[in-house]
């Protein structure tokens, strides 16, 4: 029976659009931003700040030597936070449903510091409320210094929630994550981003 659900963020919860942040990167000088971005898995100073190796500090101080003028931590907050298409409403919704129905909802995001400014704001919903709201316990890439699909991340979730992967439901729009916690027993369901997948969760849910 599954007693416990770990989410993704960006595609399942969030929709993305990777196209808007590349041109904020570009609008910042940084020419080559739509080879250096990356919808699953950043590299280079992006996969070091949502893997907590430098902080939004060192990140800004990085982009702005990798541009050639100083950026702001204001400009790096916007563009990063291009990547946010839309937050259906459907989706969080459902999240507070799935709890009132007795099941415990983690977060298990690949993620930086400037997009969670937001995210974990109160206009992140438009009703006041901080992605917080929606879950019982968030492990965040930046703050576990642990990025997906390495399996410690997931095997460190687990762990320190002390749940069985066989009573857990992970859903991931990144086919590799899926992979990942497939092979440490977790039930899976791989949506596309932006699909709506709050039907599905419950076919998921009845299955034996």
């Amino acid at each position: 029976m599954i007693r416990n659900i770990i989410f993704d963020l960006g595609g399942v919860i969030l929709t993305l659009e990777e196209t808007q942040a590349v041109k904020r990167f570009e609008a910042l000088g940084l020419k080559d931003a739509g080879q250096r971005l990356d919808p699953y898995e950043q590299t280079g100073i992006f996969g070091d700040l949502e893997e907590g190796k430098i902080d939004a500090e060192g990140f800004r101080k990085e982009l702005s030597l990798l541009v050639g003028h100083e950026v702001s931590h204001e400009e790096c907050a916007d563009a990063w936070q291009g990547y946010i298409k839309e937050i259906p409403e459907r989706n969080l919704e459902t999240l507070l449903k799935l709890r009132q129905e007795g099941y415990r909802l983690i977060l298990l995001s690949n993620t930086n510091p400037f997009m969670m400014e937001f995210v974990e704001s109160d206009r992140f919903d438009g009703k006041g409320h901080p992605l917080a709201y929606y879950f019982d316990a968030e492990y965040k890439s930046f703050e576990v210094k642990l990025m997906k699909p390495d399996e410690h991340f997931y095997r460190y979730v687990l762990s320190r929630e002390k749940i069985l992967p066989e009573e857990t439901l992970y859903v991931d729009d990144g086919p590799r994550n899926v992979a990942a916690a497939s092979e440490l027993g977790l039930r899976t369901l791989c949506p596309k981003n932006g699909e709506d997948w709050t039907g599905r969760i419950y076919d998921c849910l009845q299955a034996k």
